[in-house]
């Protein structure tokens, strides 16, 4: 394998990983199951400080595994009564009856789990600190969801810094935070990549890159079709095979936005993530399968269109960062768009025009947090990527100069990453301060 072959795939096998509900509240858990595992005992006591976004994207989520319970204080304290540290993001997957029911009791204690805002962190930050018997341990976890950057029992530090595989968010306000590996991503080698990897290549998490993709579609379809199946959050997915033409574009929307239904809503089931997201994980994964078994594309075309996407999700979102108010389901529908056109046989420039004139078109959606309506971003997303696609294989698409289009795809990926890191940073500020009440619209 070349050196980008090699790198490329240690991407995909460090963003395609195994989440249990949506991603922040699973993160809290998993903090306060390690804080709980570190101090070696049932907390009496909770503290919890998460950066903005993080609150965001809990508050309105349901936890999988917990009975119908939401929020910060929910996830943190199931976490710590019952989560399994070891299994990272799938940290409640063993979660029962009677845990719940514990984990219940105790959040309904006066003062048990204490929530704050941490201010002037980053964007992803999450602090858990738990006390008993006289004993207190502390867990950070910083720009990535599971990247552990402090450890400590009774004021020892047992573990400091960053792991390997962490994103940056750090540094000048006006730089793309390109994580290792990231900064070499570009549409051209995207493609070529996904010409020529080798689907047997062995990754360091043990898979071979065809099955990480096999993975994928196994475990986003699950979810997708649990959420077609039973009326789970806002049933956008069931709407739309209800009310609309039963195309392949409907389908496509529909099969991405199920997915998101269910999980949005506590649905047990794993899904594969994407760039920190189950949300774009499905996003990228859902219509581009659709179209795949429409078309009648064999099965390792299939894998290499979903390289095409999930790279091309991985090199949008990497401009912007972990969490911020540009919606992320944007950058997985137009590296879905460029996986269809790409099984359809179009060009570099029919590619790279279906990524333009998707972000040209809902590169404004914006994060309000995690909860049911993220299904019909989602279908508005894709809705977006199909016409991009179409519009592009037409001979068709939006113009630099228009807006945020500049004169190349790799060019107006950046201005558009630009817009959410930095542009939106003053918006991602205000949706909080409405969601927590700190702001009186009527004003």
């Amino acid at each position: 394998m070349t050196a980008f072959d090699q790198t490329f795939c240690a991407i995909l096998d460090r963003e395609l990983v195994c989440a249990l509900g949506c991603t922040e509240p699973i993160a809290v858990a998993y903090a306060a199951a390690l804080a709980r595992a570190t101090l070696g005992a049932e907390p009496e006591r909770i503290e919890v400080g998460c950066s903005g976004n993080i609150i965001k994207n809990v508050k309105s989520v349901t936890v999988p595994n917990s009975g119908g319970m939401r929020g910060v204080e929910a996830a943190a304290v199931l976490g710590a009564v019952a989560g399994n540290a070891d299994s990272a993001l799938e940290v409640l997957e063993g979660v029962g009856a009677a845990d719940v029911a514990r984990a219940k009791e105790l959040a309904a204690l006066p003062g048990y789990c204490a929530v704050s805002l941490a201010e002037g962190v980053p964007n992803l930050y999450i602090r858990v600190s738990v006390r008993a018997a006289g004993h207190h341990a502390t867990v950070v976890l910083e720009n990535h969801h599971t990247n552990v950057t402090l450890l400590e029992l009774d004021g020892r530090v047992l573990r400091e810094g960053s792991d390997s595989g962490a994103r940056s968010d750090e540094g000048a306000e006006d730089a793309a935070p390109v994580e290792e590996g990231a900064r070499s991503l570009t549409l051209e080698r995207i493609l070529a990549f996904a010409d020529a990897a080798d689907l047997g290549a062995a990754l360091p998490s043990g898979l071979v890159l065809g099955a990480l993709l096999e993975r994928q579609l196994t475990l986003n379809d699950a979810i997708s079709q649990e959420g077609l199946a039973h009326p789970w959050g806002a049933e956008v997915g069931r709407t739309l095979m209800a009310a609309r033409a039963c195309d392949v574009a409907t389908r496509a929307r529909a099969r991405a936005a199920a997915g998101s239904d269910a999980r949005m809503s506590g649905c047990a089931l794993p899904v594969v993530i994407n760039s920190g997201s189950g949300n774009q994980g499905i996003t990228a994964s859902m219509p581009v399968l659709e179209y795949a078994e429409a078309w009648g594309v064999d099965r390792e075309r299939l894998l290499r269109a979903l390289i095409v996407s999930d790279l091309t999700t991985v090199h949008l979102k990497s401009y912007i960062g972990s969490l911020s108010a540009f919606c992320g389901v944007v950058c997985a529908a137009a590296g879905a768009g460029a996986a269809i056109c790409w099984m359809a046989g179009g060009t570099y420039e029919q590619i790279g025009t279906t990524i333009v004139n998707t972000l040209g078109n809902v590169g404004g959606i914006v994060c309000d947090g995690a909860k049911s309506s993220c299904a019909a971003k989602i279908s508005a997303a894709v809705d977006a990527a199909v016409l991009g696609y179409e519009m592009a294989m037409a001979g068709r698409g939006f113009h630099a100069g228009e807006g945020l289009v500049q004169d190349t795809v790799e060019e107006t990926i950046a201005s558009m990453g630009y817009v959410g890191r930095v542009g939106m940073r003053p918006t991602d500020v205000e949706i909080l301060n409405i969601m927590i009440g700190k702001t009186d619209v009527a004003c």
